[in-house]
């Protein structure tokens, strides 16, 4: 067939292997694309290009204990590219793993052609571009490290087999070309350099030409005491030193990166790497069988075969050593054939085709050591092509006989029915739920499935469906530390806290039990330490535990001096305790073993804000968005305290990162707050009111935007604007002070309602029988009212209360000179009762504050409510908008008083953050303003006290100690 034809072929075999992909684009990140790429820090641009060759595949530097010990540099390179181009669109990442397969095939077919006929060759490839096995490899998005690997291995076979052309050359250029390729693939994923020992049999028997039978004769007749030479050029020779020296030198290089630490596993992970001889080889060698099986029928696909997926197999009498002993029985006599066969082209297509299937299996077989897991699928990648091959030669030899319609129909059938079984499957990986549920339907024997079905559950805040399969985990598994954990934090965020303490509890007694002479560290899985924080945390809730907390954190620290979660959560706990100096002292020690942690240095901002150290902790919160520049707390605080300092380019930067987290996250009515915070530091009140009622959309109940949503528009001469926003605060914070006084402040100047103004006063000096401001505006309703005599008993007991405020007794004087000037039975003789000056042991109500007659709702307390309620006449705040500017105001009253001068404004505080806060509060300006109160009220700088929130966290420990991750391990 000549090269037109072959083009022709290999484009047909392109096209299959991107269309049966093709679904495979609207997949998302699942299972461990979550730890390799959502959560790695090394694809972010921030990070420092070096540490992608410093650290493990998922993120963790390589001589860290908690390392996985899988080096593949060039892969993470990959998803950095990717994460570049389109951050975390996984749509970008599945088309680049598709055109990865599909140049891998065409790499395949351009191999296959060496050793088989055109049809072969298609069969061959056309099987390998649709095989269901490789769903994994290809619509996963780690199993890029697959492909990329084996992009490079077939490239160095390729361009090793260009050296061999002349007997007389060693082919140097293309020798080192193929050797570079061989590093690459190997930086790849670890597996890359078995392409050494395929091309040392490709040396032997296709250019040397030498036949199995000879070498069998040959070592025959060396233990028989004869000497026999092979037929070898030195050419040869040269190359294969050269082969040697690479692949030692490369494994030399690669346990040197892997350091002097084997990466720690669980019996869960591999259960059998922990059994006795004979069942650990029992069971290794019977998956061996396993995966021989999936590549001739991939029909019950799962992505995790872990845990109780595969019994142990305990008995030589176990049936399953059938499956066992048929399939080294098919290998060994397929190698017998390559040996014994006179057809030199059979030979050389066994011998190819088995190195190509076996060699490139072995590091991940658990047969020369433990691996983490049992069996995965994408493994198999590269080990198929070795089959593949096989049945595409099997299929050319068939059909060349009388079967030949029928050996084509059933090819045509089985490469449909592969390529409809892909298809299928790549909607399992759509997402989390799907794959791991996918998973159940043909295995249920393993936890980890169950685990991760209700950490997908979790994830859509559906805690009861998840608490049911973290539930069924423990059934199956009911030593699983993480099953336990994961039952416990779901009961905390049922708010189930007694059995979420249980479960913990239950975890924590499953903990190995030290024994005298050894090291309770080296028995113990690091992530199964995280059942003491997830515990202490729970128990730091209760305000009276901290102590017990903070034991169980250093209990945890004692077991892992390393253990960086243990330390950032005890200083929290340490904060709480007031024990701020040795919080500080905790975070740095936690700084010491982890000095890129970004929630550290986040932490010790907090700290240092908890000592009124606002440089310093500005210095650590910027020394954390340097590691991390998308760490959201650390954005927001900074942001903060940038404003604080009152400088308008520091502002500019302020607004630069509010904006940069309202692009990651449009729904944080923190950010939208803060943004008209700056907004009104600009004077920009256009901008400030769009920010606050984007702040109140998405959060009715949001107590500082409310007020400073009210406040700008009463400011703005917008009262009746402001009027529904101020009902809105006092019906879920019926204790906010100044929202009070401003309210009552428009009823009588715009509304009218001496009722409700009156009641909102008294409200105010329910919760504050101090408070001037709220007294003096009681008296003004009084003298509004014409109750002089009313107004003087007020005025009298709030100069009692305030004797230095000099405007009270000036007004005091001015109401009593009045009074003075009516005749005595125009006098009003009513007593002033007082009584609501002393604190009452009741709770406030809707009667408190609304007057009876134009009550409209049921209770401003009532946060349940949910309709337009309003502390006065609903048609005097919703009519006529203008006519309340020409009405007269509770202000004109005492302007009719000869000589009367407003008084200064009267600030109430409050505090909104359950831990002690850092207020930085606007400077008090008096205002000019003609009226009582109403415009002397500050705005509410609460939210601008420094966010309290630390970068402490419950730790979703299935994630690492129970596992979502599957993190296979090849030559390490």
């Amino acid at each position: 067939m000549g090269v037109p034809a072959r083009g022709a072929l290999a484009a047909i075999v392109a096209v299959t292997a991107f269309v049966v992909y093709l679904n495979s684009l609207n997949c998302g990140f699942v299972f461990d694309d979550i730890s390799a790429i959502k959560d790695n820090r090394d694809l972010r641009p921030h990070t420092p290009l070096k540490n992608v060759f410093y650290n493990d595949f998922w993120g963790t530097p390589m001589h860290k204990e908690q390392s996985h010990k899988s080096y593949r540099p060039l892969c993470v390179l990959t998803f950095r590219w990717n994460y570049l181009i389109h951050q975390l669109d996984p749509m970008g990442y599945h088309l680049l793993n598709v055109i990865l397969h599909v140049g891998v095939c065409l790499l395949y077919f351009r191999t296959c052609l060496m050793f088989l006929s055109d049809s072969a060759t298609f069969v061959s490839s056309l099987l390998f571009a649709v095989h269901p096995i490789h769903t994994e490899a290809v619509t996963g998005v780690v199993g890029r490290a697959e492909t990329l690997s084996s992009l490079f291995y077939l490239a160095a076979l390729i361009t090793y087999t260009k050296c061999c052309r002349s007997r007389r050359s060693t082919g140097w250029r293309s020798l080192i070309l193929s050797m570079s390729f061989v590093f690459t693939a190997m930086l790849c994923k670890e597996q890359g350099i078995t392409a050494t020992a395929v091309c040392v049999l490709y040396e032997i028997f296709v250019v040397q030409k030498v036949r199995a039978m000879d070498i069998f004769l040959t070592l025959k007749a060396a233990f028989g005491g004869k000497k026999i030479s092979l037929a070898w050029s030195s050419e040869g020779t040269k190359r294969l030193t050269v082969l040697t020296l690479v692949t030692f030198s490369l494994l030399i290089l690669r346990l040197h990166v892997m350091g002097s630490k084997l990466p720690v596993f669980t019996r869960f992970d591999n259960p059998a790497s922990v059994a006795p001889t004979p069942i650990r080889q029992l069971t290794y060698n019977y998956l061996a069988a396993v995966n021989l099986r999936l590549l001739f029928l991939p029909n019950d696909l799962c992505c995790d075969w872990t845990m109780g997926t595969i019994p142990l197999i305990e008995s030589f009498i176990d049936p399953r050593n059938l499956a066992t002993i048929a399939t080294h029985t098919t290998v060994i006599g397929l190698l017998v054939t390559a040996i014994l066969t006179a057809n030199r082209q059979t030979s050389i297509v066994l011998i190819m085709s088995l190195a190509m299937m076996v060699l490139p299996f072995l590091p991940a077989s658990n047969l020369f050591f433990p691996v983490g897991f049992v069996i995965a699928e994408r493994v198999l990648y590269a080990p198929s092509m070795g089959f593949c091959m096989l049945v595409g030669y099997g299929w050319s030899i068939l059909s060349e006989k009388r079967f030949k319609k029928l050996t084509l129909f059933l090819i045509i059938t089985l490469l449909a029915a592969h390529s409809t079984k892909t298809f299928m499957r790549n909607y399992d990986w759509l997402d989390e739920y799907s794959i791991f549920m996918s998973g159940l339907k043909v295995n249920d024997r393993n936890a980890k499935l169950f685990n991760n079905v209700g950490h997908a559950l979790e994830s859509q805040g559906r805690f009861k469906e998840a608490l049911n399969f973290f539930n069924m985990a423990v059934q199956v598994q009911g030593d699983d530390i993480g099953a336990h954990i994961n039952v416990g934090r779901t009961y905390n965020h049922l708010k189930m806290f007694k059995e979420a303490e249980d479960a913990y509890l239950k975890a924590k007694s499953l903990l190995p039990k030290a024994k005298p002479g050894e090291s309770y560290q080296a028995r113990i899985a690091p992530n199964h330490l995280n059942v003491f924080v997830n515990l202490a945390n729970l128990i730091a809730k209760n305000a009276t535990r901290l102590e017990e907390a903070d034991l169980l954190y250093r209990q945890a620290i004692s077991m892992r001096a390393d253990y960086t979660q243990a330390y950032i959560n005890r200083g929290d706990v340490l904060i709480k305790l007031n024990r701020t100096k040795e919080a500080q002292e905790v975070y740095e020690r936690a700084l010491f073993y982890d000095s890129n942690n970004p929630d550290i240095y986040y932490n010790l901002g907090v700290v240092f804000l908890e000592q009124g150290k606002a440089s310093q902790a500005l210095a650590y919160l910027d020394k954390a968005l340097e590691f991390d520049p998308e760490h959201e707390q650390a954005l927001l605080n900074s942001a903060i305290l940038l404003q604080e300092l009152g400088r308008a380019e520091l502002r500019k930067v302020a607004r630069e990162r509010l904006l940069k987290l309202l692009r990651k996250d449009s729904n944080n009515e923190r950010v939208h707050f803060n943004l008209g915070m700056l907004a009104m530091d600009d004077h920009d009140s256009a901008s400030a009111e769009r920010w606050f009622r984007n702040a109140v959309a998405l959060k009715e109940d949001f107590r500082s935007a409310l007020f400073n949503l009210a406040l700008l528009l009463a400011d703005e001469q917008r009262p009746l604007e402001a009027a529904p926003f101020l009902n809105q605060l006092v019906r879920f914070h019926p204790d906010h002070v100044k929202g009070l006084i401003l309210l009552g402040d428009i009823y009588i100047n715009n509304i009218k309602d001496l009722d409700a103004a009156e009641n909102c006063y008294r409200r105010i000096l329910q919760l504050d029988p101090m408070n001037i401001q709220g007294l003096h505006n009681l008296c003004v309703v009084m003298v509004e009212r014409g109750k002089l005599g009313l107004a003087a008993q007020c005025l009298e007991q709030a100069a009692a209360l305030a004797p230095h405020q000099d405007y009270v007794h000036r007004h005091l004087a001015i109401v009593k000179a009045r009074i003075n000037r009516l005749p005595p039975e125009q006098r009003d003789t009513e007593v002033f009762d007082d009584s609501f000056l002393r604190p009452k042991e009741r709770s406030f109500s809707m009667g408190d504050v609304t007057s009876g007659n134009n009550a409209v709702g049921t209770g401003v307390g009532n946060v349940e409510s949910t309709g337009n309620q309003f502390l006065g006449k609903t048609e005097h705040v919703f009519g006529n908008h203008h006519g309340a500017g020409h009405k007269k105001n509770a202000a004109d009253v005492l302007n009719t008083i000869p000589h009367l001068k407003k008084p200064a404004r009267v600030v109430p505080s409050e505090t909104v953050h359950e831990r002690p806060s850092q207020t930085v509060a606007k400077e008090q300006q008096e205002f000019a303003s003609g009226r009582v109160f109403g415009k002397n009220v500050s705005p509410d700088a609460t939210e601008l006290t420094i966010d309290r929130e630390r970068a402490t966290k419950t730790i979703n420990s299935e994630k690492h100690a129970g596992g979502t991750a599957q993190k296979d391990m090849a030559l390490s």
